[in-house]
Parts: structure tokens; C-alpha cells; sequence
């Protein structure tokens, strides 16, 4: 058994901002704001209890609910946390009292994900038990319930997981197992937290074990990948062979494994120096290779993190924006308070602003789930004009210019009526708002970190936008088209909803002591853990 590392803690500076006192019209301003968010949550939590209770998802628009995250009511185990944080305590009491009907050593569904299984309700569990103090057993019990559930997915021959699509059953009969020959990383390298969050509690080593081992694995093989310092989308846990995929990004299916370093790092108090430099390693290789500057109409000063594909012996970066990776900002700005590296919180700043301008260019104000734009091949000369547009618009599309037989404008003019798309856009790849929550997520680490009062402005437009475009009479749904002022809906609200996206507009709007980042660490699903006071 691996044990949790002990010795001194490291000496970790000071991570959230001294907040001043506010003014009483600044307080009216924000608590005004906060009963907003607090509304649109209740409206929320109120369709579920109605027409979902014990299901995973209710179906916004239809009334019905829908089970896909192994059918133990995903929206009330993920969204506990978020009853204790704004004052619902009755309410949350009858969330716990609930548990006693989920048995979390069997599921109606044949297979489950281990990933999602872990951040949603392991995290859930773990959270509402530090947050309320510890004064409610059930939750740890749970917890330690279906963590030893999920502990038998670790029965290979190489002790790693089998993640993706994990037929529990084959475990509970004792059966082989073998670790998949194709995992995402994400799914693979993003349970350190709550695990090691499950061993401090219980006291039980074999949560840390599994999951260190992992991260050793991960170690082992950061230099030998086809991108040095990243590690792929996809990679074959079942021989240790991270060198075949070809793809890396911060983005979908890669995201948590990187966001979980820094935060690893906190959980132990900086004892684990592996995940330091696994964080500081990978990100000079974002910085270089991930990273751009897009040509935008205010000539702002922002960042994307797209993609790369390992071609030969060089590497073509796909100039995309997914929602997905607008969480990079926030962790950034996280590591740049942790590790002590003061000029990365430009870097934050810059990747956090990014996103909030692909939410302010767009009709309804609400980001698409994927876009693409256009890059500045110098971050000095990144001056915005129409032709430079254009330019970059047809090269997006055709990869070639050709203005022999139409004009620069007329070309580019054919290829943004198509595509209906925003200023400074060059593709709409999925028109998408999903409820998501890491632009926001950014954005409040990136005010609770800096103190700076813009980020609650830019936070209140984004909860406008969405408030006023997704809300339906039951709770709140997928916006189909974020182009389109008028859009349908999709009849979809995911548990992270009410346990993330309004976790984080309201963290924006609460007093700052609420969740302090020195006290607390956030697991990619916006589960608060409580960290160690040694």
C-alpha cells in the first residue's frame, strides 16, 4: 500500500484576495444579484423534486426524468453541496434523508462510468460531509460505500481502471478484468481527489493507493509522448502505452487530468512535489503549443487554448474554443497563487477573458460549445480589420485564397451568412449553450483571487443572458442555437447545472468568506473539500 505522504507541509502562500469592506450600495448591488441567482436555483431544484426525485436528470421541457450515471439520483447527490452553501439547510436535510433509499452497492444500469461516478457523487458525498461540518454519518458512509464499489474497477492485472464503460457486474461475480486498451486521460487521471479526500476521512489507505498509482504511471510517461510534457487524448491503460494517439488538448476528454495537478498539490498541503511538476511541466507545452491569441474586433488582449495534432515532426494547432477548456483561466490563476509565479495570472486573465468575449459576440450572449477563430501569428501584431477577417475566414474554410474570380468580401461574406457567425468567429462547430459551468468557473477564481470587482459585471451579463434564454416553466434546458435570439431548447438539464454553473454564479455574489480557496479545494465538479489543517 501506498501511503498518504507525510512530513512537513509545504509553505503555500496566501491564494484568495484580502477583501475589503464594501460599500452599502456596493452590498444592495451584490445581494441583489445573489437572490437572482438563489431564485433561479430554487425554480431548479424545485422541477427536479417534482418530477425527478431519485432520478438522475428531470427533462426540462417534457416534465419526464432521465437516468445515465448508473440511475442514483446524479442531481441530488451533485447538487447537496450547493443546498448547504446557500442557507437551504431544511431543504438539504430531506436531500440527506433521501440517501437511505440509494444503495450504492448495485445499479439498474449494466454498465457505469467510473470518472463520472467518482466527481458527481463521491465528490457530492464527500463535499456535503465537510461542508455541514461533519455532523451528517450517512454521508461518509455513502461515500465509503461507493467507493469500495468503485474500488473493485481497479481489480486488473495492472491495477489500473477500467473507466469508460465498466460492467460492475463482472466485478461483483469476481470475474476478469482487464484495464482498457483505449481510456480517455480524463477519465483515467482525474480521481486523485476525491479518493484521497476518501482515505483522509476514513482513514482507509487503499482510496490513496489506487490512485497514486495511476499518477505514477502518468509521471513515468510524460516525456515520452508524441507531445513531450502533454499527455494524448486517448491512451492504452491496459499495457502503459501513452505514445499511439496523436491529439492533445486542454479541452473535452483531456481537461481534469491537468486541472487536478494544482489541486492534488493543495489537498496534500504541497507534500506531493510529483504533482507540482507534472502541472509545471505540462504548461509550458500549452503555453507554447495550445495557447493563441485571437484577432478580435476590440483588439482586446485575450488567449484561447486550442488544440494539436501531432503530424510528423512538427504539430498543427486547431484554432478552436471549446467550452470545455474555458476552465484553463481559473486554473492557471490557481497555480499562479500556489506555485508563487505572479506573471501567470496575466496568462489567466487573458484565457479567462477569452471565453467571456466568445459569450459577449454572440445574439443570445451565451458561448457555443465549440468555435473556432482566428489566430494572430505574432501576439504583438494581432490589429483588427475587416480584411484581416475575411482573410482568415477563407483560409479557415478553404485553406487556400483565391480572389481571381470573387472578390476578398464577397467570399468572406458567403461563409458568414452560412455560418451565421458572430464578429471575429471563423466556424460555429456546435451552436450549443449547454448549461456549462467553466467559463464562470474561471471567472470566480479569477475575482476571488484578484479582488477585482469587473469579474461579478462580466459574471451578471453571462447570468442574464442565460437566465433569460434557457429557463422553461419546469427548470432550465440546452440552448439548441446560441446564434439565434430565439432559439429552441433541448429537453436535457445535467446534474452540473444546479451542482456547478449556479454553485458558481452565486460564489461569485456571496461574501467572499464562503468557500475561501485557502480553506477549501474544488473538485471538477465543484465539490468543495475541506483542506487538512496540519
Amino acid at each position: 500500500m501506498i501511503p498518504l505522504p507525510n512530513g512537513p507541509p509545504a509553505q503555500i502562500p496566501p491564494i484568495q484576495h484580502k477583501f475589503g469592506k464594501e460599500s452599502p450600495v456596493e452590498r444592495y448591488k451584490r445581494q441583489k444579484r445573489l437572490a437572482a441567482i438563489k431564485n433561479s436555483f430554487k425554480h431548479s431544484w424545485n422541477g427536479y423534486k417534482k418530477n425527478a426525485w431519485l432520478q438522475d436528470e428531470v427533462r426540462p421541457l417534457s416534465g419526464g426524468y432521465k437516468n445515465g450515471f448508473g440511475g442514483w439520483g446524479a442531481t441530488l447527490v451533485d447538487t447537496l453541496d450547493t443546498l448547504w452553501i446557500m442557507g437551504m439547510k431544511k431543504e438539504f436535510e430531506t436531500a440527506v434523508g433521501a440517501l437511505e433509499y440509494l444503495d450504492f452497492t448495485t445499479s439498474p444500469s449494466p454498465t457505469i462510468s467510473v470518472f463520472e461516478t467518482t466527481i458527481r457523487y463521491v465528490g457530492g458525498l464527500l463535499s456535503a460531509y465537510d461542508l455541514s461540518g461533519e455532523k451528517y454519518p450517512i454521508l461518509l458512509a455513502k461515500a465509503i460505500e461507493l467507493g469500495d464499489m468503485l474500488y473493485a474497477s481497479f481489480d486488473t492485472k495492472n491495477s489500473m481502471p477500467v473507466v469508460g464503460s465498466w460492467k460492475w457486474l463482472k466485478a461483483a461475480k469476481g470475474e476478469l478484468q482487464h484495464a482498457p486498451s483505449n481510456a480517455l486521460s480524463a477519465d483515467i487521471g482525474s480521481l486523485s481527489l476525491e479518493f484521497t479526500r476518501l482515505t483522509q476521512l476514513s482513514g482507509d489507505p487503499k482510496y490513496y493507493d489506487a490512485i497514486q498509482r495511476i499518477m505514477n504511471a502518468f509521471e513515468q510517461s510524460q516525456n515520452t509522448t508524441r507531445l513531450p510534457g502533454m499527455w494524448p487524448v486517448s491512451l492504452n491503460a491496459h499495457d502503459l502505452d501513452f505514445t499511439n494517439d496523436r491529439q492533445f488538448t486542454l479541452g473535452a476528454m483531456a481537461d481534469s487530468l491537468y486541472e487536478y495537478f494544482p489541486k492534488q498539490y493543495l489537498l496534500l498541503n504541497g507534500r506531493d512535489k510529483q504533482t507540482r511538476n507534472m502541472y509545471e511541466k505540462s504548461m509550458a507545452v500549452a503555453k507554447e503549443h495550445l495557447f493563441y491569441r485571437p484577432l478580435n474586433p476590440g483588439n482586446l488582449d485575450l488567449l484561447i487554448s486550442g488544440s494539436v495534432r501531432q503530424i510528423g515532426a512538427g504539430y498543427d494547432r486547431k484554432n478552436e474554443g471549446q467550452h470545455l477548456t474555458c476552465f484553463v483561466g481559473g486554473m492557471v490563476a490557481l497555480g499562479a497563487k500556489i506555485f508563487n509565479t505572479p506573471e501567470d495570472i496575466l496568462t489567466a486573465q487573458r484565457l479567462t477573458d477569452g471565453c467571456v468575449w466568445a459569450y459577449q459576440q454572440t445574439p443570445s450572449g451565451m458561448m457555443p460549445e465549440i468555435f473556432e477563430a482566428i489566430p494572430c501569428t505574432d501576439d504583438e501584431d494581432c490589429k483588427w480589420s475587416e480584411e484581416r477577417w475575411y482573410k482568415g475566414l477563407i483560409m479557415a474554410v478553404h485553406r487556400v485564397l483565391d480572389t481571381s474570380t470573387r472578390s476578398l468580401k464577397e467570399q468572406a461574406q458567403k461563409i458568414i451568412d452560412k455560418g451565421r457567425l458572430p464578429l471575429g468567429f471563423a466556424k460555429v462547430v456546435d451552436s450549443r449553450y449547454y448549461l456549462r459551468p467553466e467559463a464562470i468557473e474561471s471567472v470566480f477564481y479569477m475575482y476571488r483571487i484578484t479582488g477585482d470587482k469587473t469579474w461579478q459585471d462580466k459574471a451578471w451579463q453571462m447570468f442574464k443572458a442565460i437566465d433569460s434564454h434557457a429557463k422553461t416553466d419546469i427548470a432550465y434546458a440546452v440552448v439548441q442555437d446560441v446564434r439565434d435570439e430565439q432559439s429552441q431548447l433541448t429537453d436535457t438539464m445535467e446534474s452540473f447545472w444546479t451542482g456547478e454553473t449556479l454553485k458558481y454564479f452565486y460564489l461569485i455574489f456571496s461574501e467572499p468568506d464562503l468557500v475561501n480557496l485557502d480553506s477549501w479545494v474544488l473538485n471538477t465538479e465543484a465539490h468543495p473539500l475541506r483542506r487538512p489543517q496540519d
